[in-house]
């Protein structure tokens, strides 16, 4: 059987999820997938950007960053998003492409497909399972497979979020515990699309 193709779709201002999104990618491809890893386009004012040091370094560092596509969607057997919270929701940037592929939806190209998420929110409880819960309903108007993490590894029991990955950005870079458990969502994420495309094939 060919590999699982995988996007790692996401968008940080401050490279925490970047960080994540790096892990997820890495942790696709040491299960065996291939991997696109993309940000989505800064859509906020050059001056909401400059107000914040770390958010213009964020896109200085990151202007070679591939952006997403359709074509990325539509390639992938499997989608990670990843985001920080707004408010308990998805970033609007993140959104803002997300409501781009009304035309892909409306022909059933985003059906079958795997998706999973991660998160990050400023505090412990800053919105960070509701922010997957609400992409899961992009996911169910897709007709999308959704696959978390659940506790299905020992590091989700040090982490505690089976819905997706999380991180408190407000204590920096993500842990290398925190980490782990990104490339542990990518692995399972490839391993249980592998098992949906073995089903297919057969």
């Amino acid at each position: 059987m060919e590999p699982v193709n995988v996007a790692v779709i996401y968008y940080s201002a401050t490279g925490r999820v970047h960080a994540l999104a790096r892990a997820v990618a890495e942790g696709a491809e040491k299960a065996g997938a291939n991997v696109r890893l993309r940000k989505v386009a800064e859509s906020a004012p050059p001056e909401a950007v400059g107000s914040s040091p770390e958010w213009a370094a964020h896109v200085r560092e990151t202007a070679d960053m591939p952006e997403a596509g359709h074509d990325d969607l539509l390639w992938a057997d499997a989608v990670l998003f990843g985001t920080p919270t707004r408010f308990g929701n998805p970033a609007s940037q993140l959104r803002a492409f997300i409501e781009t592929t009304g035309p892909l939806w409306f022909h059933g190209k985003l059906a079958d497909k795997v998706y999973s998420a991660f998160t990050a929110a400023n505090t412990a409880h800053g919105g960070h399972e509701s922010t997957i819960l609400a992409l899961g309903n992009t996911f169910y108007h897709w007709g999308g497979v959704i696959v978390p993490p659940g506790y299905t590894d020992p590091v989700q029991f040090e982490t505690g979020n089976p819905y997706g990955t999380s991180h408190v950005a407000g204590d920096g870079m993500p842990s290398e515990t925190t980490l782990q458990a990104a490339r542990h969502q990518a692995r399972r994420v490839v391993d249980m699309t592998a098992r949906l495309k073995a089903g297919r094939a057969a």
